[in-house]
């Protein structure tokens, strides 16, 4: 039943988005700074550790109630509690309204405008981009942003759901971003005491854990968009830089819709994999994800096309597996 759990998710949070301080993700984050204070003792294994109540924790709690309900209640509060996680863990709305005011000012002519509110939503310096760079930085954000709020979480539910294991798949693919994301946050721009054995032990795993869900967001996009192109952006990035899964996400759309994304002058792979790994989240302009056409206002609603026509190829594919399912 996992295409009912999603679909009611999707229109919920289309519905009604979780505000940014809702109780739900306050409680989370509290459990992860309790992790993190009473497990991180600087040792690789207390790194896991922390990790493993952090992230294991809610994962396994949501485990646990999915199989309660469906044994002792039935399924279809099993396919309630589902839709409940997703909706907790999907966030459509909790980026694009920061698309939809960039778009706004951009298309009032009003650039200053849209470089504040760039800066603000991804804590960077735009002072200086020009028009093009800030639709450009708009479209590679957007489009992560999709990727680890909507694909990348439907694809480790679709996988871990169709094995009984219920909503554990969303609830792990985030969490393990958030970690990786918030304990590079913490320790860099707070400067509290988040030892650097945890730090590499989140982004480990979450590029492991992302690995997958990257490429099933690549061959999405792929589908719905110019298929040839983009794949073989994402063939000349990975053989390239192996491993980078935000840039196989971007090569992909970039080759999809056309668009140059990333930097103008490509580095050699030397001199790309000799330099210092990013933060989760950061975009590595460092690197050319594929040449194309100068990223224009324009192609700010292709992009929203692409997501979109993405959503719906997977709504239809749940639904056909699930329509496989109840035949069988």
């Amino acid at each position: 039943m996992s295409f009912i759990s999603v679909l009611f998710a999707l229109l919920l949070e289309q519905a009604r988005p979780l505000s940014k301080g809702n109780p739900i993700h306050a409680a989370l984050r509290a459990w992860v700074r309790w992790s993190t204070q009473n497990f991180d003792a600087g040792k690789p294994f207390h790194g896991w550790l922390a990790w493993g109540f952090a992230v294991g924790g809610p994962s396994v709690a949501a485990l646990l109630i999915y199989w309660l309900l469906i044994t002792f209640v039935g399924w279809p509060l099993g396919v309630i509690w589902s839709a409940a996680v997703l909706y907790a863990c999907l966030g459509f709305r909790q980026f694009s309204f920061h698309f939809t005011e960039i778009r706004d000012a951009l298309a009032d002519g009003d650039e200053d405008r849209a470089r504040e509110l760039l800066a603000s939503w991804k804590q960077m310096d735009a002072s200086d981009l020009p028009r093009s760079e800030i639709v450009r930085h708009v479209i590679e954000h957007s489009v992560l942003s999709a990727h680890r709020h909507v694909f990348g979480v439907l694809a480790w539910f679709s996988v871990l759901a169709a094995f009984g294991f219920g909503p554990t798949g969303a609830v792990l693919y985030r969490l393990s971003e958030f970690v990786a994301r918030y304990w590079q946050h913490k320790s860099k721009a707070h400067h509290q005491p988040v030892s650097d054995a945890l730090q590499q032990t989140a982004t480990v795993i979450w590029t492991a854990v992302d690995w997958l869900p990257a490429r099933i967001t690549a061959i999405s996009f792929a589908v719905v968009g110019s298929f040839e192109d983009a794949i073989d952006g994402w063939r000349n990035y990975e053989s390239r830089f192996n491993g980078d899964n935000d840039g196989i996400v971007l090569a992909a759309t970039a080759g999809a819709v056309n668009i140059r994304l990333g930097v103008a002058a490509p580095v050699t792979a030397v001199a790309a994999n000799s330099a210092p790994a990013l933060p989760p989240g950061t975009v590595d302009r460092r690197r050319e994800a594929r040449p194309g056409q100068t990223p224009e206002l324009a192609h700010l609603v292709i992009i929203v096309g692409l997501v979109w026509r993405a959503v719906v190829m997977w709504m239809f594919l749940l639904a056909l597996l699930t329509l496989a399912r109840l035949l069988g």
